[in-house]
């Protein structure tokens, strides 16, 4: 059988919708037809998934709203929680445990099961944290550029000494315990790969950082205790952590995971979400599916 429309799978041959597009047209290898193709051709045909989707720092849930629509078009069922401290909330005096009692209290209240729990940036802490309360409605945990905490530590020890240093001395300015991003820094770092136009757009979205949960260190003894199915989705040109194996979010991050999942594309940590939410939406699907 040739494998245009279908691509081989360890067990047969799976029909891949996004390879099949263009019937007239030569055979695409699966890189080239994710980027040509939408999610909702031949969605009939994917997987229905039920999708939390948690945000990072200095960010909100519409973070996720240009991924999400493309999820949703597909069938697949999403929410899209605002943290406390975070989007209209005027309250920045937050604690880690405070965010994770209100996430908790989210999925909890909604009912959710067998949900594909996913996180960007600190929004990984907080779920590694929600996954050892509700062990039970979980599918699968997936951490997009997200950050894994070792047991007994916190987000700001995953930074270099100079960084940790920087975010110090801006906490430290600050009236209200947050951390507001110099542009200079947002823009090599959290959105190396925008026109200077569209840095410029996604900063003013941002919002100053409630300080306290990022230097909160977290026993996480029964998170490594769990069974969960866990993915890592990597986006490759990331310049939050440096690129090292002392202080990456791939290798270190996602190895601390264990057994898991490794789904790579190409992207930063802000733009890209925003400008090819399509592909991210797309490897979301392949990093929460069976």
């Amino acid at each position: 059988m040739h494998p245009y429309p279908y691509r081989y799978a360890n067990v047969g041959y799976m029909y891949d919708p996004l390879v099949y597009r263009y019937p007239l047209l030569p055979p695409m290898t699966w890189p080239e037809a994710a980027q040509v193709s939408d999610m909702s051709v031949g969605y009939e045909h994917l997987q229905r998934l039920t999708f939390v989707l948690v945000h990072g720092s200095w960010a909100d849930a519409s973070f996720w709203h240009p991924i999400a629509g493309q999820l949703r078009r597909t069938g697949h069922t999403v929410y899209t929680p605002d943290l406390p401290g975070h989007g209209s909330d005027p309250n920045k005096n937050v604690s880690h445990e405070r965010i994770v009692d209100s996430l908790t209290e989210y999925i909890t209240s909604r009912h959710l099961k067998d949900i594909v729990l996913a996180a960007h940036s600190f929004g990984g802490t907080v779920i590694q944290k929600v996954a050892e309360r509700i062990p039970d409605r979980l599918k699968r945990l997936v951490f997009m550029n997200a950050f894994v905490l070792g047991d007994g530590q916190s987000l700001a020890d995953q930074f270099p000494s100079q960084a940790l240093a920087l975010f110090e001395q801006l906490r430290q300015s600050s009236k209200d315990d947050t951390i507001t991003l110099p542009f200079p820094l947002f823009r090599e770092n959290f959105a190396n790969l925008a026109s200077l136009q569209l840095a410029e757009q996604l900063y003013r979205s941002t919002t100053p950082e409630p300080a306290a949960p990022a230097f909160t260190k977290l026993d996480l003894k029964k998170f490594y205790s769990l069974q969960t199915p866990k993915s890592y989705l990597y986006l490759t040109e990331d310049n939050v952590l440096p690129q090292t194996d002392q202080h990456s979010f791939h290798p270190l991050m996602s190895n601390r995971l264990g057994l898991h999942r490794l789904i790579k594309m190409p992207g930063d940590h802000m733009t890209t979400p925003n400008t090819d939410a399509r592909r991210v939406a797309w490897k979301l699907y392949e990093a929460g599916r069976d």
